[in-house]
């Protein structure tokens, strides 16, 4: 059996296509779709559903795709270990993460670490706090961004506190207030970010006993200071979402301080891979020099 073959079904499963997989990779898409077919004739059954709309895992698929994912994983551990052992600095990290990591520590973090380990490539995957979870467990990613308390199997690495904070419209009476107060929270509209990137802000309400009249739900940062700007509701934010932003609101203390805590997780330290281990201790480093 190929790794290659491997490698070639698990990007068409995540692109859902052969044609994006064969843009990607290289290939010509007649390529892509022989390659499957010849991995179905090895396992002798059918992986993938083909439609017009792209492509679909069987329930055979769905059953071979974490062993395939988990194979795929060790087989790029070795590759890394035996490079070390060369003293070759090789490999490639998948990172999972969300965007204000992505926006205000990955560039800084990244160009520092190619600057060290130019041979590493780094992949990235942004989504919501659930998803970067979800990825870890599955092994999708090798270590991932995570907002504290995570999954009790994960290996964490707590990194910073990041203060919350509420944003209110300029125009709004609230912008002239010293502090935002709890109680008035309830009595405005409120945005929240979606379902599953919503954990920091709902534990906040939480601990205050607050059910926020709740007028819309967005799934991006940015989305949502542009409706606080339009004077569509007030929400609550980290500051390091808030940092750098030219949005006309007014940011303001809680009045019970509140923060999130960020960390950097893995599924097993004694697993990670080389590679996964120099950008953790990376991590820790760039994040004491730029605090």
């Amino acid at each position: 059996m190929s790794i290659n073959k491997y490698e070639i079904f698990l990007k068409v499963v995540e692109l859902g296509s052969l044609t994006k997989a064969a843009d990607v990779l290289g290939f010509t898409q007649s390529g892509i779709s022989h390659t499957i077919s010849s991995l179905e004739m090895e396992f002798g059954f059918t992986l993938l559903i083909r439609n017009r709309s792209g492509v679909k895992l069987t329930v055979n698929g769905e059953q071979v795709l974490q062993p395939i994912r988990e194979i795929l994983k060790w087989n790029e551990k070795l590759k890394q270990e035996v490079a070390d052992i060369h003293g070759l600095e090789v490999g490639t990290i998948t990172i999972g993460t969300f965007t204000s990591v992505s926006v205000h520590w990955l560039p800084g973090m990244i160009k520092q670490f190619r600057s060290e380990y130019p041979y590493i490539e780094i992949r990235l995957m942004e989504g919501g706090y659930l998803e970067v979870e979800q990825w870890i467990e599955a092994g999708v990613v090798d270590c991932g961004f995570i907002s504290l308390p995570t999954r009790e199997k994960f290996e964490v690495i707590p990194l910073k506190k990041d203060r919350m904070l509420g944003i209110v419209s300029k125009g709004n009476p609230l912008s002239a207030q010293p502090f935002l107060s709890l109680s008035q929270i309830a009595k405005e509209d409120f945005i929240i970010p979606k379902a599953g990137s919503d954990y920091d802000v709902r534990r906040v309400l939480d601990k205050a006993g607050i059910k926020p009249n709740i007028k819309f739900s967005a799934g991006d940062d940015y989305a949502i200071m542009a409706m606080v700007e339009k004077g569509l509701g007030i929400s609550i934010l980290p500051e390091l979402v808030l940092t750098r932003q030219n949005y006309n609101v007014t940011m303001l203390e809680l009045e019970e301080r509140s923060f999130r805590s960020l960390g950097i997780a893995v599924h097993s330290m004694k697993y990670a891979s080389p590679a996964t281990k120099k950008f953790l201790k990376h991590v820790q480093a760039w994040l004491m020099g730029n605090p």
